[in-house]
């Protein structure tokens, strides 16, 4: 994915995730709106990982995504966070961790749709 990502135009400053999903901390320039990103690593991943046979099935990720801004002062903080995905799952799921997130920055959301 880092690599798809300087191919397009932006740097993935750290890339990582855990069994059921993927966390990217991504600088992007003015010129590359964070939803073409995101569609542009999701896009190319999912066709190299079906190129390469690397599932039993077709792979695909699911339609949305959730993204935050991160101030510089706090880039190694998350880079630390990305690093340690299978202790930060091992006390909670991805979804309740994604609620609280949502929750604790007042992002309004509808339960019924926010995970899909």
């Amino acid at each position: 994915m880092a690599g798809i990502a300087r191919n397009h135009g932006f740097e993935a400053i750290k890339i990582g995730g855990f069994v059921d999903h993927v966390h990217a901390l991504l600088l992007l320039p003015a010129t590359v709106p964070l939803s073409k990103a995101v569609q542009t690593l999701k896009c190319c991943s999912s066709k190299w990982l079906n190129a390469i046979r690397a599932t039993k099935t077709e792979f695909a990720w699911q339609e949305g995504y959730g993204a935050f801004s991160v101030s510089a002062s706090h880039t190694n903080d998350v880079i630390t966070y990305i690093e340690n995905q299978a202790a930060h799952h091992a006390k909670r799921s991805y979804e309740d961790e994604f609620l609280e997130f949502l929750r604790k920055y007042d992002v309004a959301f509808d339960p019924e749709y926010v995970l899909g």
